[in-house]
C-alpha cells in the first residue's frame, strides 16, 4: 500500500484480521469470520452507519484514509464500521463513533436497517443518528479530515462526482426519508 504510514498499514492488517459478524440474506447470525475473508468470499457482514449532526443540523462528513480496504480516500457521511461477532448493532455504533470521531456518551437514535450489495461490500446495515457539539478527535489511521455541511450538500456533491461512500449515502438517504 503505497503512500500510507506504517501505523496505517498495521491498523489495516489488524482490521482485516478482525472477527466480524457473518450473517445470511435475512440478517441471521451464522458465525464470525475475519473481515478480509468475508470480503474475499463475497459473504454478508453487518455494518453500522452513524450520522453525526451538530446542534445547527449540519452533518459531519469525513474523508477516509488511503489505507482503507473499501472506498479509500472517499468522503463519508457516516461514522461506522463492521459489527464484531459479539456485538449488537447499537454496541458497534457507539464503539465506532467514539473510535473514528472521538464522540462518546451521546444518545444514538436508531433508524432501521437495509441491505447493501456491491462486489466486495455486502452488508446488512443499521442506521443511527446522534447530535453533538463536542470537539471531534479524529482517528488518524482511518480519518484524514472532517467538516460539517448541510446533509443535502453531501448528496449534491456525490451526484456531481465527488467520491462519496455509496453505502453511507444509502444510509443517509434512508435517514432523510424517515423525516
Amino acid at each position: 500500500m503505497e503512500g500510507i504510514s506504517q501505523k496505517e498499514a498495521a491498523h489495516r492488517a489488524a482490521s482485516d484480521a478482525e472477527k466480524i459478524a457473518w450473517v445470511d440474506d435475512d440478517d441471521q447470525l451464522l458465525g464470525s469470520l475475519p473481515r478480509a475473508e468475508l470480503r474475499a468470499r463475497g459473504l454478508i457482514g453487518r455494518g453500522t452507519f452513524i450520522l453525526l449532526f451538530n446542534s445547527a443540523g449540519e452533518l459531519c462528513v469525513h474523508r477516509r484514509t488511503l489505507s482503507k480496504a473499501v472506498y479509500p480516500g472517499y468522503w463519508d457521511p457516516a461514522a461506522g464500521g463492521m459489527v464484531q461477532a459479539d456485538e449488537s448493532y447499537a454496541e458497534s455504533a457507539a464503539r465506532e463513533l467514539e473510535e473514528e470521531l472521538g464522540i462518546a456518551g451521546v444518545e444514538l437514535r436508531a433508524h432501521g436497517t437495509f441491505f447493501f450489495d456491491q462486489p466486495d461490500n455486502r452488508l446488512w446495515c443499521a442506521v443511527f443518528s446522534a447530535v453533538s457539539d463536542a470537539p471531534l478527535r479524529l482517528q488518524p489511521e482511518e480519518v484524514l479530515e472532517a467538516k460539517f455541511i448541510d446533509p443535502h450538500q453531501a448528496l449534491a456533491e456525490a451526484k456531481a462526482g465527488t467520491p462519496y461512500c455509496p453505502d453511507s449515502l444509502a444510509a443517509l438517504r434512508k435517514y432523510l426519508v424517515s423525516f
